[in-house]
């Protein structure tokens, strides 16, 4: 089963990532290149590929810096890429590393590259804050000041608000509401209650712990050694094993104040991390020794109206890629989603088993079906793991593929939602 035109086997050889961790914690005072950096070298010293032959680097990124705008290509030049190998960065929303990776693909399958690296990286302890507008033209026109009684003038006209600085916020442009605001509508829309949004984070949490006190993250997770002390970070700092549904009853609304029903607790939080795979072409793979996970099967995107359906880009993206393969629910063995939110989760979950969901919004007789919660994100996601929100993605990908593997599966679902009404899906095949 192979979906890319011109036959040739995509492999994801590896994965990996640096340990997600809270904002303004262990990583406040690195940046997206030195996470993307970091995250790129442990996919290199992992599986020991020579940098020399990798043909393309790719990263995703959603809050970038101008002083690192192609984050990709510093970051690899920073963990030791040759400065001959392309690196690109891209943006689309938290689906961000998804489309390096599938961009990745489309190359080997064309046999455009024979390796690739993909991945992700994000700081949410360093983002950009700048000036306001009338005050940055300012700035501008100061450069072509000569004399004193030029700068004199600078001032003329500005009001003290002028002066005060813009912290971005999480917000979509065409609607200027926060996204939180956008699935605190949604959840009230389709019935999802605070209750079940609660039991559904709480579960995110306590299977994440069950994991890493299984120690099944340590095929994921590369330790990193951060200056000046050089301590070694090697686990997540965000899943709360002792969290209960008492604790998470008591906190209140985060984005609707009144009668919401997305919190802190139910609400992915905001992250710092990288994540990076590595993708060859079948033959380069079995030419070099290596045996690969799984195989790229297909994927597809999504786009919706942002201003009803922003947070729904799994169920169209899974009815899209159903429709690619000609596979149903049935067929999976491994689900891997990503959990912007608790609702966010449970609502595309419920559109998926809706016969009128089927029927009004993807033109379809049936429902897609329901998604046994036994093969579902069974080490938690990124509600208690983390969302750096260039970096989920290959996160996905990596515990997709080592799931299969550890479960005895053949095919695995990821699916993942983004701002601006965005949603990705991938098939993975077990490398067998």
């Amino acid at each position: 089963m192979n979906f890319f035109q011109n036959g040739r086997n995509i492999v994801l050889v590896d994965g990996c990532r640096i340990p997600f961790l809270r904002a303004n914690t262990d990583y406040k005072n690195l940046t997206s290149y030195d996470l993307g950096r970091l995250a790129i070298k442990a996919i290199l010293d992992k599986t020991q590929v020579d940098p020399a032959m990798i043909d393309s680097v790719h990263m995703g990124t959603v809050i970038s810096n101008l002083e690192t705008s192609n984050i990709a290509r510093e970051s690899a030049l920073g963990a030791g890429i040759p400065d001959t190998v392309p690196a690109f960065t891209v943006t689309q929303a938290c689906i961000s590393a998804n489309r390096a990776i599938t961009t990745g693909s489309d190359l080997i399958a064309t046999s455009q590259a024979d390796i690739v690296i993909a991945g992700g990286t994000e700081s949410m302890s360093d983002i950009p804050i700048k000036f306001r507008k009338k005050f940055r033209q300012r700035l501008i026109e100061s450069q072509k000041y000569r004399g004193f009684t030029d700068y004199l003038k600078f001032f003329k006209g500005l009001r003290f608000s002028d002066l005060l600085p813009e912290i971005p916020a999480i917000a979509e442009f065409s609607t200027q509401k926060t996204m939180g605001q956008d699935c605190d509508i949604l959840a009230s829309r389709l019935g999802v209650t605070r209750k079940e949004q609660d039991e559904y984070a709480l579960r995110s949490h306590l299977l994440a712990a069950n994991a890493a006190e299984a120690r099944l993250f340590d095929n994921e997770i590369e330790p990193v050694m951060l200056p000046p002390v050089f301590e070694v970070l090697n686990k997540d700092n965000g899943i709360r094993g002792d969290s209960t549904l008492e604790k998470l009853e008591t906190l209140r609304p985060s984005f609707v104040k009144v009668n919401g029903t997305l919190t802190a607790g139910n609400s992915s939080f905001l992250t710092d991390g990288a994540a990076a795979v590595l993708l060859m072409s079948e033959e380069k793979a079995k030419a070099l020794g290596y045996t690969a996970k799984a195989f790229i099967r297909a994927y597809a995107y999504s786009a919706q109206d942002p201003q009803l359906e922003l947070l729904l880009g799994p169920a169209y993206s899974i009815s899209k890629i159903l429709d690619i393969t000609g596979m149903a629910i049935s067929n999976f063995d491994v689900f891997e989603f990503h959990e912007a939110f608790a609702a966010q989760i449970l609502a595309n979950l419920k559109m998926l088993n809706s016969d009128r969901f089927a029927k009004e919004k993807l033109l379809k007789s049936d429902k897609i079906g329901n998604i046994p919660m036994d093969k579902f994100n069974t080490m938690g996601g990124s509600l208690s793991i983390g969302h750096p929100f260039g970096a989920t993605g290959a996160r996905l990908v990596a515990t997709a593929a080592n799931r299969l593997i550890r479960e005895d599966g053949t095919f695995a679902l990821i699916a993942s939602c983004a701002a601006g009404g965005l949603g990705n899906a991938m098939v993975l095949e077990r490398y067998q």
